[in-house]
């Protein structure tokens, strides 16, 4: 009977690749469920039989905390050498984005707190 092996769902596509290259070198049976024709559905990686089901997860466990320390070394380097994107980077690449983002939000907080000013009067 086929086991749900873990969930697709936010999962970086480079992320999703590498595992299902290590399943297929490992020779784990699985398969591949999509989030469907607009993305309602949840999409995940299944195993064929239930047998392959420590394997798979003893893999998936080494895979991730290897991937942990790998993208948390990369995150170091790009701090350590000032090329880390923040706030700021990303405000002064598209200052009208951040613009339009603001006022949107200034709008709805607006709208939120009016009834409770007018009814405090």
């Amino acid at each position: 009977m086929p086991v749900r092996l873990m969930n697709l769902r936010l999962v970086p596509d480079d992320e999703a690749e590498e595992i299902r290259q290590l399943l297929t070198e490992r020779g784990i049976d699985f398969y591949e469920t999509p989030s469907g024709k607009w993305g309602i559905s949840s999409p995940g990686l299944w195993l064929r039989s239930a047998d392959q089901l420590d394997e798979a997860k003893s893999v998936l466990a080494c895979y991730q905390a290897e991937r942990y320390q790998r993208v948390n070394a990369e995150y170091e380097e790009l701090k350590k050498s000032g090329m880390q994107r923040t706030l700021v980077d990303m405000i002064f690449e598209s200052p009208l984005r951040f613009i339009v983002y603001l006022a949107v939000i200034l709008v709805i907080v607006y709208f939120s707190i009016v009834p409770f000013l007018d009814f405090a009067a």
